[in-house]
């Protein structure tokens, strides 16, 4: 909460307004290992796809690049750095913000020669409360973005689509007709 407490005070989103999305919300650890595979162009690690929570924390063991973002329509290696952490942005914190922190669509893929190793937290909402942009960062020069879902129909509808990009993101949206 302390992190998403500093980005919101930068956004001046008040610390209530914080409070009630993401206070009694939960963390879950994991970790991932990708073996190395001596064919490694023929399969993917993970696929592309952008985090689906507020916050994802990764600390990368050792230090094997796998990790790639996607920036200008192009794909660009994650560096790993000694004891660093990588914060990814997520899906939740990009609609809470009404797109002003964008979620990074990311992918990873396997080394020919060594195994990856990874340990990862995300930060989740609190699963019976609701999603939508703050009420500051909308504005007649700033428009609502995204539809206002409950968190279980967000992740109802994020299990019934598969993983690609940032394509749940892209089901709340909201359409503005230019004039």
């Amino acid at each position: 909460m302390n992190l998403v407490s500093k980005m919101g005070k930068v956004l001046n989103i008040k610390d209530e307004e914080l409070r009630e999305y993401f206070e009694n919300g939960f963390q879950s650890m994991g970790m991932n290992y990708y073996p190395p595979c001596p064919q490694s162009e023929k399969v993917v690690g993970l696929t592309t796809h952008s985090d689906q929570f507020v916050l994802t924390i990764l600390l990368e063991i050792n230090e094997v690049e796998g990790l790639q973002i996607k920036k200008d329509e192009k794909w660009i290696p994650v560096t790993p750095f000694p004891n660093a952490f990588v914060v990814n942005i997520g899906v939740v914190l990009e609609i809470v913000t009404n797109g002003t922190y964008r979620s990074i669509e990311h992918n990873l893929i396997v080394n020919s020669i060594q195994g990856r190793l990874s340990i990862g937290t995300v930060y989740l909402i609190i699963y019976d409360g609701e999603m939508y942009p703050t009420s500051n960062l909308v504005s007649e020069n700033n428009p609502l973005l995204f539809k206002r879902v409950t968190v279980e129909e967000y992740f109802r509808n994020l299990c019934a689509r598969k993983l690609r990009g940032k394509s749940p993101l892209d089901a709340l949206r909201i359409e503005h007709v230019q004039d």
